[in-house]
């Protein structure tokens, strides 16, 4: 069955309101999304504090956080997201950003550059997921080195965060094929690439998504959708309430 992210504002409508990002998870919410979006935006608001305060102020909707590596240590981002998975009953995906523009990097500090931020995102991804399920984790990498690293109650126990990767370069589809639960493709991208990644669920971004576009997708194997339209709350309750039920009843049928 598919699966319906809205994309969340970071900055430009009602830049700040945190009023309106709740608006806008709670209509997500009500009409039938799975999850709500919040991308990574270098000049916007903070995407994994975001997802905590909705996480917390909903009930079923799954919050899924963009960021980059590095943002923080993949233990401590581990940490972090361990528990948001204990207070949210395991509603966290991860949404890792890591082909940044250059000046961006730059910006945040970050002067990673080239095919080693695959290999960074690799070893980040991978001691994440370590210290997560092992309780003894020594990990000697390029970019990262923990020594008897892992999780102890209460942080054990959660569903790792589901993770989406995007991407159409060799780099970026060895990562997906290592770490990622879906691979998200840009409008436009050539389908034949999942051919690549078995086992793998394949999302598509949207902008100003229609039934028709959605349904072509979902035929040729896509599952998660990740659908942006602004206004944001006026467009969320009406691809809620009026383009959802029409794929439901398609898909029914």
């Amino acid at each position: 069955m598919a699966e319906f992210f809205v994309t969340l504002p970071s900055r430009g409508e009602r830049r700040g309101s945190g009023d309106h990002l709740l608006q806008v998870a709670r209509a997500a919410e009500l009409t039938g999304f799975t999850g709500a979006y919040a991308p990574f935006d270098p000049e916007g608001e903070e995407a994994l504090v975001v997802s905590a305060g909705l996480l917390r102020a909903t009930r079923h909707l799954r919050l899924l956080a963009g960021f980059h590596p590095a943002v923080a240590t993949p233990v401590y981002a581990a940490k972090l997201s361990a528990s948001l998975q204990r207070f949210s009953g395991d509603r966290l995906d991860w949404r890792l950003e890591v082909d940044l523009d250059p000046a961006v990097a730059r910006a945040h500090g970050d002067f990673v550059a080239g095919s080693d931020r695959y290999a960074r995102a690799d070893e980040f991804l991978t001691v994440a997921k370590g210290v997560w399920h092992e309780s003894d984790l020594t990990f000697e990498g390029r970019f990262y080195q923990v020594l008897s690293g892992g999780f102890g109650p209460p942080l054990t126990g959660r569903a790792f965060p589901r993770v989406h990767l995007s991407g159409t370069s060799p780099e970026a589809l060895a990562l997906s094929a290592q770490h990622a639960d879906v691979h998200v493709f840009e409008q436009g991208d050539d389908l034949a690439l999942m051919e690549e990644l078995p086992g793998l669920a394949f999302g598509v971004r949207l902008t100003a998504p229609e039934p028709e576009a959605i349904r072509e997708y979902i035929d040729k194997g896509v599952e998660v959708f990740h659908l942006e339209a602004t206004p944001y709350l006026e467009e969320t309750y009406r691809l809620g309430e009026q383009v959802l039920p029409l794929l439901e009843a398609a898909h029914a049928g």
